[in-house]
This record gives structure tokens, sequence and C-alpha cells, in this order.
């Protein structure tokens, strides 16, 4: 009786849609790349835990500033976000390389002997163990840092456009708190937070910052003028169609955007760069200016991954929105670049499949099954079946 090959096994479970995504994610990435790395897994495991801690730390002096400032006996808080990704894919890089500094037998990351080998041994004191240890803790105190800029950044976005469903609020005694003014209570406690921060950090930290903060802001400030070409280009105008192309689908890629070779074609890479894609540059020079070492093929991974998962997830799930509201996305380009709808859906499916093909070759590249682990998860958690002209 023959028997499938394990890779061929996985591949055909990874599509097995009733298995959690996570398991799925994993199968996939063994199925591709015929790696199983049950490190990988651990270190997964250790930073959602830290995550965790980070985030129940945040939301709970959040919730001590709400009710300081607006008068109350008690309040829940918390805030439903996807931006924290590429900081838990960072600090699973950091966890790997203390490991990879650390003594047989010592558990950097719980400050444990025995907990990764399987004989055991290994003394906490012993002076590269110190350093590893030490380096772990580094490694979190940055991550705790650069969530809450994340977080910050993010909720500034959600209340310049009154987009409050991602805020779960509670207020004792009132059963309808005013999300913007709780929102706004929310943000600047952040902003505070992260402003002392930057105020001990290396000035390093806080430039990486304010310059991705600064290139994102100028996007946003081109909004109306890409409404008003989509607008266009839906009322039958070919220039306006020809300008899509130029200055937004083909925009030319500045020299000193972190990109080199074939990732420098890819559609649409200036426009997602500067709409996503910066923040994380950022979040990773913000890394390397507390002292971090992070190969570029790491970071190009993210960036990358990230402006895809942008596409694949929210663009694509928000497309009949952004058509009613006018919104020029990447997805919307397409339906408008072309007149049939099979050929556009074709198009998003390609052009995103694109950017996490190079994001996992640049995973591959930097060493790092997470990452490679994440973009499986991004893809699969994707639903293109809702856009005009899948198959589906």
């Amino acid at each position: 009786m023959s028997r499938s090959p394990p890779r061929a096994v996985a591949r055909r479970l990874a599509g097995v849609e009733r298995l959690p995504t996570a398991q799925r994610a994993i199968l996939g990435y063994y199925a591709e790349t015929g790696r199983f790395d049950y490190r990988a897994l651990r270190i997964k495991s250790a930073v959602d835990d830290q995550l965790d801690t980070i985030l129940d730390d945040v939301y709970g002096d959040i919730e001590s500033a709400i009710v300081t400032d607006l008068g109350v006996d008690d309040a829940t808080f918390r805030y439903e976000t996807k931006l924290t990704l590429p900081a838990e894919l960072t600090l699973g890089y950091l966890y790997r390389r203390a490991l990879a500094r650390a003594t047989s037998g010592y558990d950097p990351i719980t400050d444990t002997a025995g907990g990764w080998a399987p004989l055991g041994g290994g003394d906490p004191s012993a002076p590269a163990n110190r350093e590893a240890r030490e380096y772990v803790e580094m490694a979190e105190e940055a991550t705790a840092l650069i969530v809450q800029a994340l977080l910050d950044g993010d909720m500034r976005d959600a209340i310049n456009d009154d987009e409050f469903e991602d805020f779960e609020v509670t207020v004792s005694g009132d059963p309808d708190p005013d999300p913007r003014r709780v929102a706004e209570c929310a943000q600047s406690h952040l902003q505070r937070v992260v402003e002392d921060a930057f105020d001990r950090a290396p000035d390093a930290v806080r430039d990486a910052y304010d310059e991705a903060v600064d290139i994102s802001e100028a996007h946003q400030e081109q909004d109306d003028h890409f409404r008003d070409l989509l607008a266009a280009a839906l009322d039958g105008d070919a220039t306006a169609k020809d300008r899509i192309e130029d200055e937004y689908k083909f925009a030319a890629v500045p020299d000193d955007a972190p990109f080199d070779g074939a990732e420098r074609d890819l559609p649409y890479l200036k426009t997602q760069y500067d709409r996503v894609g910066v923040i994380y540059k950022g979040m990773l020079d913000a890394y390397r200016g507390v002292g971090f070492e992070i190969p570029e093929a790491f970071g190009t991974s993210i960036v990358l991954a990230i402006i895809g998962a942008q596409i694949w997830l929210d663009d694509v799930d928000d497309y009949h929105d952004d058509v009613a509201e006018g919104q020029l996305t990447p997805v919307t380009a397409e339906y408008v670049l072309v007149e049939n709808d099979d050929d556009a859906y074709e198009r998003v499916v390609d052009i995103t499949m694109r950017y996490f093909e190079l994001a996992r070759d640049h995973a591959a590249e930097a060493d790092s099954p997470l990452n490679g682990i994440a973009i499986e998860y991004i893809l699969r958690s994707g639903d293109p079946g809702r856009l005009p002209g899948s198959a589906d």
C-alpha cells in the first residue's frame, strides 16, 4: 500500500477549512518549505503570552485614565487591531537570537534551566546566559513601547475618521458612553506615555518613528486627489485611468526606500508603502535605534507581508464599501482599470501573491520561520471569493 509523502498530506490538510487557521498556516508552511520548526511554535507561544501581558498592562492603565478623566467609578477597555503582528514577529526573531546566545539547557525567555533542551541543564548565572536574559528583557521593553506607539497612531486615525467600532468600552453608570470621548481619552493617555518613553530613549528611536509618521500623513493628504481620480475613472475618463496607472499603481519608488531588485517592480508598491509599510519600517528602525541588529531581509519580509495583508484582507473585505465611498485602493483600482470583472479578480489575486512570494523569499533569507508561518496565516485568512468575478 502506497503512502503519500508527509508534505503532500500537510498540503491537503492545510486546505481543510474546518481546521483552525493557525493550524492550517503551520501545515501550509511545512508543505511549502519542508521545515517543521518546533522551536518556532514554542517561540510563538512565548510571544503570544508576552503580548497578552503588554496589552493587559496598557489597557489597565487606559482604564484608570478613563476613570480619572471621566469621573466614573469603573471602566473596561479593549481595542481590536491587527497592527501588533509585525511587533510580535520582531519579538519572536529577537527571542530566537537570545536562545542562540544562551548555553544548552537554559531558556532566557523564561529564565529557567531545562525548559528548552531535552537533556536539561544550563546555569542561569553563567555570563552568556545573563547576557541572553538581559537581551530578552530589552526586547520586551522595546516591544512594549513600540506596541503603544502603534496603538497610539492607529487610534488617532480612527478618531480622525470617526471609526469607533474597534473600541470595546464599558463605563459604570453609562450604558451608552460617548465613543469619541472615550477614544480621545485613551489616545491622549497613550500619547503621553509614548512621548515620555521617547524622551528617555535614544534620539534614533524618535527619529525613526517621526519620519515614518510624516511619510504616512503625507500619503493621507493625497486622499482627496486619489478619490477624484477614481470618480473620474468610474465616469469613463480615460485620462483618469492613465493617471491612476502612473500616479498610484506604478508610482516611482524613491531610491532610499528599503527595496531592491524584484520588489521594485511590484504594482502599488510606492503608494502602499507610504500607506502602511512605512510605519513598520519605522518600527524596525526603532528597534535598531535601541541597539538591536535586525537584518534588512527580515524587515523587507515584514513590510511586503503587511502590504499584501492590507490588500488581501482589508481592501478585499472592504471592496463594496470602498466603491460606495469613492476610496481608491489597489482593489478598487483594478476593477476600474479593466472592463472585465473576471480579469480584475485575477489581477488582484496575482498581485497579492507576488507580494507574499517575495515576502516568503526574504523570510527564508532571514531564517525566520515565524514570518513564513505568519504569511501562510494571512493568506489563509483572506476571502477573495467576495469579489466580483470570483468563481465562488
